[in-house]
């Protein structure tokens, strides 16, 4: 674990100090940002989904967070009426607080913190939870506080689903995909995936703000406390409920305790969404749930 985080250190320390000294083409995050998303994501899907066994605690992790978007509708509308915020703003606590960094962060960091098995089990609750939610709700909330008046329909829903390419490893991975393939595509597998870690952290590095938006300090402070402590509480209490227990109880904690995930902070800043906040929110909470991470991974089941 402690080579792992001293990795995370390294290339999100190389990545800002890249930033900051812009030697770099203004495109590389962007296209490091693709190669992760389109080769290393799937490979890691591929890898260590047909290694599970059919457990009733898929259902389970899988339904986790959706109960959290649940629980998130009232939070978020209790902290904006207590704080007299705006919508913009409510938007943006919307998809932060529902939307966790549950697979450039929240992979590496599961194998890091709870060993090779776990990984499976994070892409369970990334593909069937997250990337659901950012591609329904997520959608919708854009369309609803962007302000340009676009309505989103189940077609488009449908359509951003079928394009994104972890989508289809899942679904290749789940029917077709040998638990024990060949041994040199197993390898080329093991390598891609285990690029995940160093261009994952590089590329959050990369594009991360961490300049504290002062105004913004009280939505900053609930929205993080939210997202780092609420969920994964909320989770802890929630996974003996749905019949969760040992290593994926763990890993649903886990996961629920990632900070807020960059893409939707991302779509929130290009709709025009409290952009300072949604860069502080990502950028604060990254190094936040270096400290919190741990304390969550370690909580007894």
């Amino acid at each position: 674990m402690s080579s792992a985080f001293a990795l995370i250190l390294l290339m999100l320390t190389l990545g800002y100090a890249l930033q900051r000294v812009r030697v770099l083409p203004a495109q590389l995050a962007q296209w490091l940002n693709l190669f992760v998303l389109y080769v290393c994501l799937p490979a890691a899907v591929l890898r260590h989904v047909p290694r599970l066994e059919w457990d009733p605690g898929l259902l389970g992790i899988a339904v986790l967070p959706w109960l959290l978007l649940l629980a998130t509708l009232p939070l978020v509308a209790l902290t904006v009426r207590l704080l007299r915020l705006g919508e913009d703003v409510r938007a943006v606590l919307l998809l932060t607080v529902a939307l966790g960094n549950t697979s450039f962060l929240g992979y590496p960091l599961t194998r890091a913190l709870l060993g090779e098995q776990a990984v499976a089990y994070a892409v369970v609750y990334d593909q069937l939870g997250s990337f659901l939610i950012m591609s329904t709700f997520g959608l919708w909330v854009l369309a609803r506080y962007g302000g340009d008046g676009t309505r989103i329909g189940v077609r488009a829903m449908v359509l951003r689903i079928a394009r994104f390419p972890p989508a289809w490893a899942l679904l290749f991975a789940a029917t077709l995909m040998p638990a024990a393939p060949p041994l040199w595509i197993d390898r080329v597998l093991q390598l891609l995936s285990g690029a995940l870690l160093p261009l994952a952290m590089l590329v959050i590095g990369l594009s991360v703000r961490l300049r504290l938006p002062r105004a913004d300090l009280a939505p900053l402070a609930a929205g993080l406390a939210l997202k780092l402590a609420m969920m994964p509480a909320l989770a802890w209490l929630l996974v003996p409920w749905l019949g969760l227990d040992g290593l994926i109880a763990r890993t649903a904690v886990l996961e629920a305790a990632m900070p807020p995930m960059i893409t939707a902070a991302a779509l929130a800043i290009a709709h025009g969404l409290a952009p300072r906040l949604a860069a502080a929110l990502t950028g604060y909470g990254l190094l936040l749930s270096l400290l919190t991470l741990p304390l969550w991974a370690s909580v007894a089941m």
